[in-house]
């Protein structure tokens, strides 16, 4: 990877509002261009820890990215929040953009125990 690739990498990271904090994943896209929501549904593809393609259906205004190769979610609503989805078929929200230390751990390991994240953002 040269070194704009990375500088790349970083620099979107940052538009699209997610820092690590004291061993927490932080959602705050204060920099990201709200324009950049869909207009319409699409589905959003992605390769995940098992290097195994899978897809997304995401709805009129949202946008989805990978972290640590979870798909995150982000989506325009009435009220901010977090829900991570896990393999076993739960889920947790939260009311707040912050992951604890032990979820935000199970990323960076990339342990497969969260599959999908949904940050909403108030619009």
């Amino acid at each position: 990877m040269t070194g704009q690739v990375k500088e790349d990498i970083l620099s979107r990271m940052g538009e699209l509002g997610v820092a690590v904090k004291e061993g927490k994943i932080i959602f705050s896209p204060g920099f990201f261009n709200k324009d950049e929501f869909l207009k319409a549904p699409t589905t959003f593809s992605y390769v995940d820890i098992d290097f195994t393609p899978q897809q997304i259906a995401l709805e009129k205004d949202s946008i989805c990215f990978t972290y640590c190769q979870v798909p995150v979610v982000y989506k325009l609503t009435v009220r901010e929040g977090l829900e991570v989805f896990y393999a076993d078929k739960t889920s947790k929200k939260l009311e707040t953009l912050e992951l604890d230390k032990d979820t935000s751990q199970q990323l960076f390991e990339r342990t497969g125990a969260v599959v999908r994240i949904v940050v909403s953002l108030s619009k």
